[in-house]
Order: C-alpha cells, then structure tokens, then sequence
C-alpha cells in the first residue's frame, strides 16, 4: 500500500536534535516551568486497525442527520460536480504551497490566472488577485482598501442590508484601523440613494478635520434579506465625493445579476462558496476580490500574469506579490497566502465545467425555486414577505405563529427550514431543491 506521509524515526530525531544543540526531548522543553507540564496520561483509546477506525468513523458520521437545506445567510448548498474532489486530490494540488518559483510552479500559476481572469469576467472588473480567506474578510479587506486610496478620509458608509456577520468583521477591523463605520439604514428593505447621498454630504461642522471624509461606500447585492437592489446613481454620487463604491454579491448570482462593473464599482468583493464549493460546516471557503485597474496597487494578495520566456514560449509569472515577505511590512498589505491556491482551484474547475450556460441555468433554477417556495408559503396564508421587492433566490417572510416551534417541526422532519432571522424566516433555494422538496416544507408550513 502507497501510504503518503510517515513520521520521523529515532535517527530522524536524534540528528535534528544534534542540530540544535540538545540531546534529549527533555532539554529541548527544559525552558518551560515544570508547574505548567501536563503529567497524567492521554485519553487517547487503545491502538486499532486501520479498518476498525475506518469502521469508528463510519459509526461516528451516522450519528450526523442530514438534512435538506432550504437556508442561505450567505452560505448555499449547490451542487458539487464528482470531478472535483477527484481533481483536487491529486498530489500535485493538493501538497501544493505558494508558488514562489515561477520556474517550478507553471502549473499552479497557470490555473491561478484562469481564476483571475474567470472571476473578471464574472463581476464584469479589470483586474482580480488570486483569491482571499473567505467572503466576510474580503469585504473587511475592501473597507481598508478605501481608506488606503482615499488618504485622509477615515469614513466608511455600509449599507444596513449588508450581512450582520459580515458587518461584525467590519466592526473587528475598524476598531483597530481607526476607522469609522456609519451605517445606512434601510427604508422598505433597500438602501436608497437620497439616504446615501445625505451621509456623502453631510450638513457642514464647524472644527470638521479633513480627515472626516468618507472614503468608501459598501452595499450587498442581493441584500441580507435576499433583495435585488437598484444601484442606479450610486456609483456617480460616491465618485463626485472622490470616495469608492464597493459591492458584496454572491458569487454564483453574477452569472444573471448585473455586475457590479455594469453598476459601476470601484471594488468588486464576496464569498465564491456558492461556485461549487460544499457547505461543509462553514469552510474552507473562498473569498474573491476585483477591482479598476487604477486600484491595482493597493490590492491584498498577488496577482499572476502571462508571458513569454527566451524561447517565446508561453509563461505564467507572479506580476504582482505585495506581501510581508518581499516588502517592508509597514507598507504592507495583507497576508494571503496558501488558500488562494487550493481553493481558488476548486472554483476555477466548476466555472470550467459548468460554463457559462451552466452558470446561469444552475442561477435561474435557483431564482425559479425560490419564487415557487414563496408563492406557496404565500398561499398557506400563515406567511407573509416582509417587503414588496424583486429577490433571487433568498426571501425573507413573517409567520403568523410560533417561529421558533415551526423550525423545530422543519428539523424533526428532516428539513433545515431557512434561517431564523428577526421575527420571521430567510429562505433559500438552489438547484439541487426539487420541487417534492419545496412541497413537502409547505406541507409542514402549513400546519
């Protein structure tokens, strides 16, 4: 059998601790107080064959209950193409680190650049880095982004139909950037622009800083309660302001939406879970950035391009790496480092396979479900839509009843029956809810 990784033998620790200088484990933890070292013993279980923890394992899982998802809050249950997992679990991805060397990593900078160049075209930017931590930090990342452009202004403006977990990142990053975060509130669950443009430009202070200025602007398309917004003038009214606009979108719902580039946006940012990657008890995931070209500089994470090397053959190259490692890092940006490989991978093989055909047929499914939910929760005569706008495939609906005692009866029958949110629900379909699915959470709504 082909086993991957074996541990060090005797002689393998003998010699590293030779190199070092000590000649037992014991001196090499001598510097540690003796009061704080653990003494009993492990409660580990008696040793096993490989196929009885196989067997463990398998008991351990079936304890686990599936259930079907009908929630989103920014995470959604898409179907995983088989080939996936295959692919990702070939040696050559999954061992992989960052490519320093651009002589030896031709292969993991080639895929790179297919991300960036997929997730461009995806939000409609210029420009795309080779991926972030998650959705969430990404935003955060954006939010300092701005006020890195922006200089002497240290004001954020953010949309209250931003995700509150989202939002709660912000908070952590501000708190220690010495930003302010003013929030926009939200009138018939949208974000309108008279709101916007009053907080752009408000009423004159005597004593007021130059740098009070707003130098960003951050809004969610669909919004938290699953609303499409209409950002029309939105762009405009933050540029006359010389801040930047910035949209949270998931990113599966560009493939039908109008980018954010068609809105305008500066800076384009979101979680690509929904491309393919499983729920799998909240990550790994990905987080995608783009921007204008002009913003390029001030943009986390590295950035791959193509070329051609002495023997006019095609090459891939780090053209852009501004990390702690290679500059100063008071000028730095942000650490991102091994995940804009593997996972960055994993979307950039489902956006291949599916295309751009399947991309949106796999979105209008989505849409399509969502609507069929809603209009028979409607009809139950038990719900009703908080707000009167157009939504994707996430609705956010009031019960006439005991909430809390309803999403019980949705776990007992084996649904995970949308989100609790406020006083009501936030459902969420995707492609892989059937329409035997949808009507059997009806049924139990309607009790």
């Amino acid at each position: 059998m082909d086993y991957k990784y074996f541990p060090q033998t005797e002689d393998d620790l003998q010699a590293m601790m030779e190199k070092v200088g000590v000649r037992t484990l014991d001196d090499l933890y001598a510097q540690i107080p003796d009061a704080i070292r653990f003494k009993g013993d492990y409660q580990l279980p008696s040793e096993m064959s490989e196929m009885e923890v196989r067997e463990l394992f398998e008991k351990l899982g079936s304890q686990n209950k599936q259930l079907t998802c009908f929630a989103g809050y920014g995470v959604y249950d898409h179907y995983t193409p088989s080939v996936i997992p295959s692919l990702l679990q070939r040696s050559e991805f999954l061992t992989s680190y960052t490519p320093y060397q651009a002589e030896i990593s031709q292969g993991t900078l080639h895929y790179i650049f297919e991300y960036q160049s997929m997730m461009a075209e995806l939000t409609g930017m210029a420009i795309s880095n080779a991926s972030m931590y998650d959705g969430t930090t990404a935003c955060a990342e954006a939010m300092m982004m701005t006020v890195a452009a922006g200089k002497k202004q240290n004001k954020v403006l953010v949309s209250a139909g931003l995700n509150p977990k989202t939002r709660e990142v912000l908070d952590t990053y501000a708190l220690h950037q010495g930003i302010e975060l003013i929030t926009i509130p939200l009138e018939d669950g949208i974000t309108k622009l008279s709101a916007l443009k009053s907080l752009l430009v408000p009423e004159p202070v005597e004593g007021l800083s130059t740098n009070d200025g707003v130098a960003g602007v951050i809004v969610q398309q669909p919004n938290v309660y699953g609303i499409v917004e209409d950002f029309t003038g939105f762009a405009e009214a933050c540029h006359e302001q010389k801040a930047l606009f910035v949209i949270d979108s998931v990113a599966a719902d560009l493939a039908v939406l109008k980018t954010p580039g068609e809105w305008g946006a500066d800076i384009a940012v979101g979680d690509g879970q929904s491309l393919g990657i499983p729920m799998q008890f909240g990550g790994p995931y990905v987080g995608y950035m783009c921007c204008t070209e002009k913003l390029i500089r001030k943009m986390p994470g590295r950035i791959v391009g193509m070329t051609k090397d002495n023997r006019d053959q095609r090459a891939f190259v780090l053209t852009l790496q501004a990390r702690e490692q290679h500059i100063r890092r008071q000028k730095a940006t942000s650490n991102i480092c091994s995940n804009q490989s593997l996972m960055a991978l994993f979307v950039t093989i489902y956006m291949s396979l599916m295309g751009k055909q399947g991309l949106k047929d796999a979105a209008q499914l989505s849409y399509a479900g969502a609507h069929y939910l809603c209009d028979e929760l409607l009809k139950t005569g038990r719900f009703t839509l908080a707000y009167d706008q157009p939504f994707f495939n996430e609705f956010y609906v009031k019960y006439d009843g005991d909430a809390d005692t309803l999403y019980q009866r949705f776990i007992e029958a084996g649904i995970l029956g949308g989100v609790r949110y406020e006083d009501g629900f936030l459902f969420a379909v995707t492609e892989k809810r059937t329409k035997e699915e949808i009507d059997n959470l009806v049924k139990i709504a309607a009790l």
